[in-house]
């Protein structure tokens, strides 16, 4: 069967991509640093607001639909992950996340312990980490090798000891779009007793996530990476959940299950947004299932038809990708940077140009309605340290998304072949 994507279907559920510029539509390749937003997520959030808006627990009837709307939401999210709902947690944004995260294992950590983070990861997925460090907790960061530009697992494998308490890492580096073997390495850290957390901000738009299959025993992700609004979402497995004591309000009912994670009123209309973001995925996984049989198999309900959709959008999205960077090789002064040509990789699609700054490049395309991103996108060690790239102010990014088009590919190739022969 010979796989075709409509993606004018898809555009059509996304008011921005009717935005012009000069006459044509915008080209939105800024995805990595978030995605653009369907109609129906928009709407989920403005029903909440208007017919529904209470806090939680009340005796009346917009209270209890909070409550409901938010219990059905994590269930919406536990498929998303391939989890229980009292596994799922949201709160506001990653990075925040990920500090109440380390702060509350830090509670239980001694001066010494070991955590492990890696090169390739984002600030969110370091930071909070690098913290604890006051507490004299001992953090190493794992090397990524230059040549692969894949993370080192030899050096993982040497930096993971019986000290080591927690191991962070990324499955997806949103600077190079390299995907990492995160079940080998939960793995490797669960071998000396270590907690793992994977970072799937970037991941979590191309890919099934099956937290369950990798083994990993917390996992956080964004929102606004996969078609929702500005929120956090995390899962906590049970066992791992029990142990932590969170930072929170000390009372009876708050300090139980994964309300532990849960601080103060909860966003339910954007928690209403993200679970509609994931529907939305779902829905195209209604339309595209027949295409991923074999690969669905054992899959049954809405988990199916999230994982069909994500698979029809790495389907879609992966030819142009690899067409992309392939043309941009042809250019004099270009170097395209990430894993090489058939390892995994998301479409995010990275590069340099000789004598010109990253910036300017994305200046120029910016204002021909070619919206792309530059710099270290705060994955700062990987693109300054490992690449050496500090000094010419990082890379330049192209992300693609499913309702993007071969024409805003084509536009984007010829504005950066103009670039390169102007001088």
């Amino acid at each position: 069967m010979i796989f075709k994507f409509d993606v004018e279907s898809i555009r059509k559920q996304f008011p921005a991509c009717q935005r012009m510029h000069n006459g044509v539509p915008v080209a939105y390749l800024d995805g990595p640093g978030g995605t653009q937003v369907p109609t129906r997520v928009a709407n989920k959030i403005t029903d909440y607001l208007f017919y529904h808006n209470a806090n939680e627990h009340g005796q009346f009837d917009s209270s209890r639909e909070s409550d409901r709307l938010y219990d059905e939401a994590r269930e919406v999210l536990a498929d998303f992950f391939g989890c229980e709902a009292g596994e799922v947690a949201f709160g506001y944004a990653s990075t925040q996340n990920n500090f109440d995260l380390a702060f509350a294992i830090g509670r239980d950590l001694k001066p010494g312990d070991e955590i492990i983070i890696t090169d390739m990861d984002h600030r969110c997925n370091r930071s909070p980490w690098l913290a604890l460090r006051e507490r004299g907790i001992i953090v190493k960061s794992v090397l990524v090798d230059k040549k692969t530009q894949q993370i080192d697992l030899e050096d993982l494998k040497a930096k993971l000891s019986p000290k080591t308490k927690v191991a962070a890492f990324n499955w997806a580096g949103n600077a190079l779009g390299t995907i990492s073997d995160v079940k080998a390495m939960c793995a490797m850290a669960h071998e000396v007793g270590a907690i793992t957390v994977v970072d799937a901000v970037h991941y979590a738009a191309h890919y099934a996530i099956d937290v369950k299959l990798i083994d990993t025993d917390i996992l956080i992700c964004s929102a606004y990476k996969f078609f929702g609004p500005h929120l956090g979402v995390i899962y906590l497995r049970k066992e791992v959940l029990e142990k932590i004591e969170f930072y929170n309000v000390q009372t009876e009912d708050i300090m139980e299950g994964i309300r532990k994670f849960h601080f103060g009123t909860p966003p339910f209309e954007l928690i209403c947004g993200t679970a509609e973001a994931v529907k939305f995925i779902a829905s195209v996984g209604e339309e595209y299932s027949d295409y991923f049989t074999a690969k669905l198999e054992g899959l049954e309900g809405r988990r199916r038809d999230i994982v069909a959709g994500l698979l029809a959008f790495g389907k879609y999205e992966e030819p142009m990708a690899a067409y992309l960077r392939a043309e941009l090789r042809k250019l004099p002064g270009i170097t395209v940077y990430g894993p090489a040509e058939g390892q995994p990789r998301t479409s995010t699609v990275v590069f340099t140009m000789d004598g010109k700054k990253p910036v300017d490049v994305c200046k120029i395309l910016g204002d021909q309605g070619i919206y792309t991103w530059d710099g270290d996108f705060y994955a700062v060690e990987v693109v300054n340290d490992t690449l050496g790239l500090k000094d010419v102010g990082g890379l330049i990014r192209i992300g693609l998304d499913p309702y993007n088009t071969i024409q805003d590919i084509e536009r984007t190739i010829k504005a950066i072949q103009e670039i390169v022969t102007k001088d």
